[in-house]
């Protein structure tokens, strides 16, 4: 089935489209509470062993973290996971900005328009996570989106629409992994969360570029075009 241009635009338009952002932005109140003095946490901590101060951090733990073998795989990966989205928002803001200024399509625009204000709220919470759990991201963009960056400010046209759209079919797919892994095996609850509201989020840009790359004639795995063009 032919989606047309009109009718995507309003998809991407329609308040249901952003209905799991409103759920996800809403449903972490938690997220505030990360550190280590945090009543959310306090209360779901375990009972201070014998001999040991109510509240006192645990002899290794990690300042904002939360109980449990300091360095230990889970919490690792809790890091990561907060790292590389963070960096990987970064990408998302840079790109949409690039699309609404120089796409030729409307429903480009409109999608890229979206990426951005979906984006900017999700990175200021995972920026807030990493303030509290004393993590440190990285202010750059990694070399992959770096060089997608310029690949995309060096084209125009349909090869630039095109080029968009392949990109974000291909990096919400990898970010869909990111997420469902970090709901599945992550230590913090509030992150758990927080990765679990957010895999609906990026499914659902994925879905949207998807049906952009339909209206566009273009496949819809996201890996024609970025092939030629590396």
């Amino acid at each position: 089935m032919t989606i047309k241009t009109n009718d995507l635009t309003t998809r991407i338009r329609m308040g249901a489209i952003t209905l799991s952002a409103a759920v996800l932005f809403c449903a972490l109140p938690a997220t505030a509470q990360m550190a280590g003095g945090g009543g959310g946490m306090q209360q779901s901590s375990p009972q201070a062993p014998a001999g040991q101060q109510p509240g006192a951090q645990q002899p290794g733990a990690q300042p904002g973290m939360m109980p449990g073998a300091p360095n230990s795989p889970q919490m690792m990966m809790d890091d990561m996971f907060v790292k590389k989205e963070i960096q990987g928002g970064m990408a998302q803001l840079q790109l949409g900005q690039l699309a609404q200024q120089k796409a030729s399509s409307d429903d480009v625009k409109q999608y890229a328009a979206k990426m951005v204000q979906d984006h900017t709220k999700m990175s200021s919470i995972l920026n807030q996570a990493a303030q509290q759990l004393h993590i440190k991201p990285s202010d750059k963009l990694d070399g992959k989106d770096k060089s997608l960056v310029k690949k995309l400010q060096t084209s125009s046209g349909q090869q630039f629409d095109e080029m968009y759209i392949e990109a974000m079919i291909k990096d919400h797919k990898e970010a869909l992994k990111e997420f469902k892994s970090e709901a599945e095996n992550g230590q913090n609850p509030s992150l758990k969360q927080f990765a679990n509201q957010g895999a609906q989020m990026i499914q659902q840009h994925l879905q949207l570029a998807q049906q952009l790359a339909q209206a566009h004639n273009l496949p819809e795995d996201g890996k024609a075009k970025m092939k030629s063009g590396e």
